[in-house]
């Protein structure tokens, strides 16, 4: 069952298993309202147990790093707006990977991994990551890194 991301009354919803779920559900309305004010996009979410072609589509794009989380997958998104398509997949530790990948412009394609406020740097990418710090309303303190996509998908 899909679920359309509330920004403004930010819900724990489909996320409750997580050791940091306030920081996560934060973190998913961040997003939420990024996609509401760049694109007048409703952010909506769908558990990773309906949505198996989202997670092999992520996780066949992070293979590019040799990266395969330990993690239990909570929910995915997956839309188009404009020419970008985007892939998102919610971890039960706190993690968010979201897949930008624009249909006609291959320099902009980018794989995005956000780290809840309270979570370690995940094992998977301990080392090979140098993150930045973005202070949210919604979500606290933000972790975020990124690597560019090479391949085509």
């Amino acid at each position: 069952m899909s679920y359309i991301v509330d920004f403004k009354n930010v819900s724990t919803v489909g996320l409750e298993t997580s050791p940091v779920v306030e920081a996560l559900a934060g973190l998913r309305a961040n997003e939420a309202r990024y996609f509401m004010n760049k694109y007048k996009h409703e952010f909506t979410v769908v558990p990773a147990s309906e949505s198996q072609e989202t997670l092999d589509y992520v996780n066949r794009i992070l293979k590019e790093r040799d990266i395969e989380f330990a993690a239990k997958p909570l929910e995915t998104s997956r839309f188009q707006v404009e020419n970008i398509k985007f892939a998102y997949v919610f971890y039960e530790d706190g993690l968010a990977v979201n897949i930008m990948y624009t249909v006609d412009d291959p320099k902009k394609r980018a794989v995005g991994f956000k780290l809840s406020e309270g979570m370690e740097i995940p094992q998977e990418l301990e080392g090979k990551f140098k993150f930045a710090r973005q202070k949210s309303a919604l979500a606290g303190t933000i972790r975020g890194s990124f690597f560019v996509i090479k391949g085509e998908y």
